[in-house]
């Protein structure tokens, strides 16, 4: 339900709410928050809750340091492991400066300005995520060490797959914030797992993605465990990856090819957003994890895999990035690269019917490869029109350097 800034003040009165969270990220999709008191949110609604915005990375400096946190109503969600009697609430925000104007490195308004090209151009489109982790047990000090939760494998059950009640766990505080997980299981590395979410549209999906890191972090926490969503948290294990399931409204096969012949087009110019760590690109290549710029169906040596589905779930995936990626920027690009290939009709190339990860290499010299370090990631986004053509010039230098 969309609640408007009345009936949530209503519900905070109501429901003996006693502190509300406002919620952004960083340019790096790092969650932050400042929480206030029931008094001050007809003020926040109304004028702003000012933070400063030189101690966040990217933010700004010194000089120019106010910003302002304006909650969106429609964001609201309790969160559950607090305490039931006064609760606590959290909505995500948009930022701007004292102008009022819009700042340039609030990522979720830079997703929005996305969404709403899309829509200018007539169409929508709809993304579900796939996000992986792992569970590390604590030392005697809680600190994280590197020993996994469990030795189960893809797919295990209990008493091998140790991670179930955790999983569990993390599924029912998501259904009581709202959010609808569509699969759990354990993944292939030990104490490593993945839960999958519904598709849904893209504002919600990226809100729905950050919360997601959140409530797995604190669970893990609770349980007395740490979870991690590095890409290569363990040299000799698969990498955890942020899969993209993305589909366009009408989901018809040529729409879909469009879409997915601008995506492929840009991909190796948005690798260093998708991708943002040097971790990212110890995982490239390896264990499922793409190389190539290739698409096929029900082939998951690919960089675009079309799972086997029809109508409605009829959808590409891309398997590259991982959950260190900002996931309104990664939303973004992909609405925006999209977008592109069905407005020029760019064609797909011809499909990869080949395991990519055993093949010849002669048979598939004729294949372009993804960045596969950051410094050649970010050389990339440097030089690329597409990445200047809808980022902001300093949002870029936050990532690339300046």
């Amino acid at each position: 339900m969309k609640y408007t800034p009345q009936e949530v003040m209503q519900y905070i009165q109501e429901e003996d709410v006693k502190f509300i969270r406002l919620a952004f990220c960083d340019v790096q999709g790092r969650p932050k928050n400042i929480s206030i008191m029931p008094h001050e949110l007809e003020r926040a609604f109304k004028y702003g809750i000012a933070v400063d915005a030189s101690a966040i990375a990217g933010f700004g400096d010194e000089v120019h340091s106010d910003l302002f946190l304006h909650p969106d109503s429609a964001t609201i969600s309790v969160l559950p492991w607090r305490p039931e009697h006064g609760s606590v609430v959290r909505m995500f925000c948009t930022i701007t400066d004292q102008d009022g104007n819009l700042f340039v490195h609030d990522t979720r308004s830079i997703l929005k300005q996305a969404v709403a090209d899309a829509a200018a151009a007539g169409y929508t489109f709809s993304f579900g995520s796939e996000l992986e982790f792992y569970l590390f047990k604590l030392d005697e000090q809680g600190e994280p060490t590197r020993i996994p939760y469990d030795h189960a494998t893809y797919m295990d059950v209990a008493p091998e797959d140790k991670c179930e009640n955790v999983r569990r766990e993390i599924c029912l505080t998501l259904e009581r914030m709202g959010i609808r997980p569509e699969s759990s299981h354990h993944e292939q590395g030990p104490g490593q797992n993945e839960i999958d979410f519904r598709y849904s549209d893209a504002l919600s999906a990226a809100d729905n993605a950050i919360t997601f890191r959140t409530v797995v972090k604190t669970i893990a926490a609770s349980n007395g465990l740490h979870a991690d969503f590095s890409p290569k948290p363990m040299a000799d294990q698969p990498g955890s990856g942020f899969h993209i399931n993305m589909s366009v409204k009408g989901g018809c096969e040529e729409q879909l090819q469009h879409m997915m012949g601008g995506i492929l087009r840009y991909a190796s110019d948005m690798t260093r957003f998708l991708n943002p760590t040097i971790q990212s690109y110890h995982r490239l290549g390896l264990c499922k994890a793409p190389k190539y710029i290739s698409w096929s169906n029900n082939n998951r040596s690919m960089l675009i895999r079309v799972p086997a589905a029809s109508g409605e779930y009829r959808r590409m995936e891309l398997r590259s990035p991982d959950c260190t990626a900002n996931p309104y920027i990664a939303f973004a690009l992909l609405i925006w690269a999209g977008l592109d290939g069905l407005q020029n009709k760019t064609p797909l190339p011809e499909k990869a019917d080949v395991n990519l990860f055993t093949a010849d290499p002669r048979a598939i010299s004729h294949l372009e490869v993804l960045p596969l370090s950051l410094d050649a990631a970010t050389q990339k986004a440097r030089s690329s029109a597409f990445i200047r053509a809808h980022l902001p010039e300093s949002l870029i230098d936050c990532f690339c350097g300046n």
